[in-house]
């Protein structure tokens, strides 16, 4: 019988007191693509870090091909043939794609023969596995799908017959992400092992062969994907039927609660970020703005939300806010009913190292009931008030004294959620809701919005989650490049005109 690409036997490994990884075993055939989902804290990129060496496993054994194999370092995993994609790209903008190639890989103390023969390399890497780059291109000036094409490359360059991808899709419009799995696939047929990471169950349904299912650091199953289905791998995520479908009854709009004329943003180096941009949300609908991430939507959100200056005119309940003065801020844009969601939670959302008591209120800290006297904050208020969040939300671990970095992602998530919703907002602006979060997760933060939108509230949604926009949006803006290419009812349009209109292809009528 053929060994394993990949055998794990008894991983576990504990960071303090909490165990991330117990007693995993995990075998990956190979020629095949595996697929690992999970809630978040389930332990999956603890799991693979050990694989990667970026992390010591406690105890348990890694085969690489039927061989026990020590990997303590990257570089040792390298070694062993296995290459990583990271969700968040590991590339120097400011170099080329031939010079982030060779990066950590050059032969000898003279670069241009490493990168003569790299660019030899490159070139049949490219034609064989359908992966053209241009190897003179700055990263900076590159889309994301041809980021990840190099950070591909990066591996194969370094001999990788073993490929983790760890969300590779996130940042993908609906073109790319085919493109990706025919890359992908072509992989496999040379004989490649891929693992691939993701939240999004169609995604392991459509590509992988077998999946493996990780629940709170353990191992729960592994089935063959043809023999499972979405509904009972989502149950076998959070131990739980989980509804896969949004459900909401018709929108009801009302009066327009945010209104957005002629909007310009240009950033500090001079670069105009949202062009001449005009909208409005009204009361009572969820108004979802798709796009690739770095189109504009960030600023958008960011202007609106206090963070940015800009020009052009805003109106939140018919009265006109500062874009650019003293009272262009988040605490006025608050003291008018506008709460925020940022799209980074850790670097817009929360502060890291403060506790999630602390994290829960930042923003509504000097609100009267929050005040012990002019000078002091009431401390216990900011405790309860925080616990009864984590209850309410279901915040794991139930515990307002951690740091929010003690926290998964999804449950940090929750926290910024939670101290946004609950100050009951006559406009949300929520961008990427559900990034990096699990299914029972984004079941619940979905359940939330859809209520906020029920209780008669204006909600402007950012999301680069196309099943996300058409599940929750009432209607359907795009942009690209700063604009907005069009407008869409969900159940008019589709996947892939969305797509299009992400890419900058207009359709019949509509300006470019």
């Amino acid at each position: 019988m053929t060994a394993p690409a990949i055998e794990l036997r008894g991983i576990s490994k504990a960071f303090g007191p909490v165990q991330a990884n117990k007693d995993i075993s995990l075998s990956v055939m190979p020629g095949t693509i595996h697929g690992i989902i999970g809630e978040n804290g389930a332990g999956k990129s603890t799991l693979m870090s050990i694989l990667y060496g970026f992390y010591k496993a406690d105890s348990g054994v890694i085969l690489i091909n039927g061989k026990p194999t020590q990997i303590p370092d990257s570089q040792a995993a390298i070694r062993a043939g296995i290459g990583m994609v990271f969700q968040h790209f590991k590339l120097v903008e400011n170099f080329t794609i031939l010079e982030n190639i060779v990066l950590g890989a050059e032969e000898g103390s003279l670069l241009r023969p490493s990168l003569a023969k790299a660019r030899t390399e490159l070139k049949r890497l490219s034609e064989e596995y359908e992966l053209h780059v241009d190897p003179d291109a700055l990263i900076e000036e590159i889309g994301v799908g041809m980021q990840q094409r190099v950070e591909i490359l990066k591996a194969l360059y370094r001999h990788a017959d073993i490929l983790i991808l760890d969300e590779p899709t996130g940042v993908l419009t609906p073109a790319e992400a085919d493109h990706l799995f025919r890359i992908l696939a072509n992989l496999r047929r040379e004989g490649k092992t891929i693992i691939l990471i993701t939240h999004k169950l169609r995604e392991i349904m459509d590509i992988t062969e077998t999946v493996s299912v990780m629940r709170r650091g353990q191992m729960t199953a592994t089935v063959r994907t043809a023999d499972t289905s979405p509904q009972e791998l989502a149950e076998l995520m959070v131990g739980r039927k989980v509804l896969l479908q949004v459900e909401k009854t018709a929108a009801r709009p009302g009066a327009p609660v945010l209104e957005v004329e002629n909007l310009r943003v240009v950033d500090e180096a001079g670069v105009e970020r949202v062009k001449g941009v005009s909208f409005n949300v009204r009361a009572g609908e969820i108004l979802g703005i798709a796009g690739v991430a770095g189109n504009g939507q960030s600023e958008l959100l960011e202007v609106l939300g206090g963070m940015q200056h800009a020009t052009g005119l805003l109106k939140v309940n018919g009265q006109s806010l500062d874009l650019s003065g003293l009272h262009s801020d988040g605490r006025t844009r608050r003291a008018h009913g506008v709460a925020h969601v940022p799209e980074d939670r850790q670097r817009e959302g929360l502060i890291m190292e403060y506790s999630a008591w602390e994290n829960a209120v930042f923003g509504y800290h000097h609100e009267q009931k929050y005040q012990k006297n002019m000078f002091l904050m009431d401390q216990a208020a900011i405790r309860a008030d925080a616990e009864a969040k984590i209850e309410r939300f279901d915040i794991r671990p139930p515990n307002a004294n951690l740091s929010a970095k003690n926290f998964s992602g999804g449950n940090q998530q929750k926290i910024v959620v939670a101290r946004e919703i609950e100050r009951n907002p006559d406009l949300l602006l929520v961008g990427q809701p559900t990034r990096g979060v699990d299914i029972g997760a984004i079941e619940f933060i979905h359940k939330q919005i859809i209520a906020l939108r029920d209780q008669g509230k204006a909600i402007l949604l950012v999301s680069v989650e196309l099943d996300e926009i058409l599940s929750l949006s009432d209607r359907i803006a795009v942009m690209f490049d700063g604009r907005i290419m069009g407008e869409r009812l969900p159940h008019e349009t589709s996947p892939q005109e969305l797509g299009l209109l992400m890419a900058g292809v207009v359709g019949k009528g509509e300006a470019a």
